[in-house]
């Protein structure tokens, strides 16, 4: 059964919405895409535990039972995403004790999990978990993608970029939920440019080549916003890393899938997960 808490950051608080699996092995800490609340995994949850894993799902900052709601006088972006990654597995040292830890993202959230190892390897740190599993995980550099897509996914983030400068917040319309401007800065500066700002004074481009741990990157079929080729930009910055790469198709989920709908079909997923976390 499904309960939530709150771990205070500041002024704003972030949801994490817990899956219990009696003596599991394992324990799955789960970073949703940008704008998707932590409740839209609950049925992967459920395969995860079906399989032997406990998990956790954290709200993204502002985004489902996080709060508040981002607005105008929000200041966090990437670097406060990030960090808020090594303060939610602190919160969970007791829940950790005995088990492997596996970091779990998806789109957005994934990005920030790889973000957080950087920051970990930067300071001289060991990556403090077993492993990292990026479902639908890129880099969205425009140039990754093929044909007039490209050129129209650079106008489409840059277009969302200026329009959250101009409006002090993006509203969401149509993309991404609600999101702070600095969230949406730092998401269009990899867009546009292939690499991740500086975080803090840390040069997270480099800290990621330094990265050695075990990682699943899985592209989803017919996924719109994250292809194959941004998933192989991501991991390629992942040099040190010990890399497994796959694919997830509509035979495999038995449903047509996409960057979203995954999660929804994702047991057969759930059990590729599993079984890699008993390899660690």
């Amino acid at each position: 059964m499904e309960s939530v808490e709150f771990l205070d950051r500041g002024a704003d608080r972030v949801a994490l919405h817990a899956y219990p699996a009696d003596d599991a092995p394992t324990l799955a800490v789960l970073w949703p895409a940008m704008g998707v609340p932590a409740r839209y995994y609950r049925h992967f949850a459920a395969a995860l535990n079906a399989d032997g894993v406990e998990v956790v799902v954290a709200d993204l900052r502002g985004t489902g039972d996080s709060t508040p709601r981002p607005s105008r006088s929000s200041r966090y972006g990437l670097a406060e995403l990030t960090t808020d990654v090594e303060a939610v597995l602190d919160a969970l040292k007791p829940r950790r004790a005995g088990r492997r830890t596996l970091l779990v993202g998806h789109s957005l959230g994934g990005q920030v999990c790889a973000l957080h190892l950087a920051v970990r390897h930067a300071a001289g740190l060991d990556p403090g978990v077993d492993g990292l599993a990026l479902l639908a995980v890129g880099l969205p550099y425009w140039r990754c993608y093929p044909g007039f897509t490209g050129p129209g996914t650079l106008a489409f983030t840059q277009a969302i970029a200026a329009a959250s400068t101009v409006l002090g917040v993006w509203p969401g319309w149509g993309f991404g939920g609600r999101q702070s401007r600095p969230v949406i800065q730092g998401w269009a500066h990899t867009a546009r440019t292939g690499r991740y700002p500086a975080l803090d004074g840390v040069d997270v481009e480099a800290s990621l080549a330094g990265v050695r741990l075990p990682v699943l990157a899985v592209d989803m079929e017919a996924d719109q916003y994250t292809p194959a080729p941004t998933v192989d930009r991501l991991t390629a910055k992942l040099s040190a890393a010990a890399v497994v790469r796959e694919h997830y198709s509509a035979a495999d989920a038995g449903s047509p899938i996409d960057h979203f709908t995954w999660a929804r079909h994702g047991a057969p997923l759930a059990a590729r997960v599993a079984a890699w976390a008993t390899t660690l």
